[in-house]
C-alpha cells in the first residue's frame, strides 16, 4: 500500500512512518517542518518520498495524493494552548488543510482517510469515561478545529463516499516526542527536568488526570484503520486510548521512584482551555477495528524514560 503521511515529520507521523515502513508500505511523507524535525526521519530518509510543503497549499496537497493508495491523515497545528494564542492559525491549518486533504482525494480517486482526530472534542463534560455517543463540547479553539475537521470528513464519507476513520487520541507519548518549547507535553517536560535536575512544572494542583497512551497503540490503531472494511469507515469517531487515568502528580512520583530523583516540582496557574479529567471507553474502537491497547502506562512510561536518557540526559 502506497500511504501519503500527512505531518510525517512530527512525534506521531515520525513513529507512524517507521511502523508503516517496516510492514512493506511505501510511505510518502508531507510536511512543512513548522513543528516537526527532519531528525525524526533521518533513519528512514533513504526509505521514504519526502514532500516539504504546507497543508493550505491545495495545489500541493494535489499533488501529493495523486498516485496514493490511502491517506494517514496527521498533520495540524496541535497544543490547547497555540491554539489559545493564535486560533485563525489552528483553524487554517487545521480545517482547511484537512478540505484540501478532502478534495484533493475526491479530484483522485483515493477512497480511505484515517483522520488523527481529539479527545479535546469532549471538553469539560464531568461524566466518565468519555464515549463517543457524548456530544462534544470543545472548549479551545484547537478541539473546535478538530471537531469541525470530523465533520466536514463525515460529510464527505456521506455525499462523496469517502472511506474514513476519524481516531480520537488521549495524549499520546513515547520517542521521539519534543520535551522543549512553551507547547511541549507534559511526559517530555516531566522526564527531561528531571534528568537535568530541573524542578518540573504543573500547570494547576497536578490532580487534573490523562488517559495517556503510548504511541505503539496508536500506530496499531491506524495499522487497523487503513486496513478496516469498507463499511465500518463511515466517518464515524473512535477513541484510542488505555481506558485507564492517572493524575499529573502520581505521574511525577512514578518519574522520581523510577529515575531515583526527589525534585519538588513548581506549581503554576492553570492554562486556558485545559479539561480537568479525560479517560476514554475504547469499546467502539475494540468492536470495530478490533483495536486493544498492546502497551499500558507504566510500561510506556518506562519506554520513555528510557528514550529520552538516551537522547536528552545531560
Amino acid at each position: 500500500m502506497k500511504i501519503l503521511l500527512t505531518g510525517g515529520a512530527g512525534f506521531i507521523g515520525s513513529n507512524l512512518a517507521r511502523y508503516f515502513i517496516e510492514r512493506g508500505h511505501e510511505v510518502v511523507v508531507f510536511d512543512n517542518f513548522f513543528s516537526g524535525k527532519r531528525e525524526n526521519l533521518l533513519e528512514i530518509m533513504d526509505n521514504i518520498t519526502l514532500i516539504e510543503a504546507d497543508l493550505r497549499d491545495a495545489e500541493a496537497v494535489s499533488r501529493a495524493v495523486a498516485g496514493v493508495d490511502a491517506v494517514s491523515h496527521q498533520g495540524a497545528v496541535g497544543s490547547v494552548p497555540r491554539s489559545v494564542e493564535y486560533p485563525l492559525t489552528s483553524h487554517d491549518v487545521n480545517v482547511n488543510g484537512t478540505l484540501h486533504v478532502l478534495e484533493a482525494m475526491r479530484e483522485h480517486g483515493v477512497k480511505r482517510i484515517v483522520f488523527a482526530a481529539s479527545s479535546s472534542a469532549y471538553g469539560h463534560q464531568k461524566k466518565s469515561p468519555k464515549v463517543e455517543t457524548m456530544a462534544v463540547s470543545p472548549a479551545s479553539p484547537y478541539a473546535a478545529s478538530k471537531v469541525a475537521c470530523e465533520s466536514y470528513i463525515r460529510s464527505y464519507a456521506q455525499v462523496y463516499g469517502i472511506e474514513a476513520v476519524c481516531m480520537r487520541y488521549f495524549n499520546v507519548f513515547g520517542p521521539h516526542q519534543d520535551p522543549e518549547g512553551a507547547y511541549a507535553a507534559v511526559i517530555p517536560k516531566f522526564v527531561t527536568a528531571l534528568l537535568h535536575g530541573e524542578r518540573p512544572v504543573i500547570y494547576g494542583d497536578g490532580g487534573q488526570s490523562r488517559d495517556f497512551c503510548y504511541i505503539d497503540n496508536v500506530c496499531e490503531a491506524n495499522r487497523l484503520a487503513l486496513n478496516a472494511p469498507a463499511e465500518v469507515c463511515d466517518g464515524r469517531a473512535v477513541n484510542i486510548a488505555c481506558n485507564r487515568s492517572v493524575t499529573l502528580n502520581r505521574i511525577l512520583e512514578m518519574l522520581q521512584e523510577l529515575l531515583g530523583t526527589q525534585i519538588d516540582p513548581i506549581f503554576t496557574n492553570e492554562r486556558p482551555g485545559d479539561v480537568r479529567h479525560s479517560q476514554a471507553d475504547i469499546t467502539a474502537a475494540g468492536e470495530m477495528l478490533g483495536y486493544g491497547p498492546g502497551v499500558f502506562f507504566e510500561e510506556g512510561l518506562q519506554r520513555a524514560i528510557a528514550w529520552y536518557g538516551e537522547n536528552y540526559a545531560t
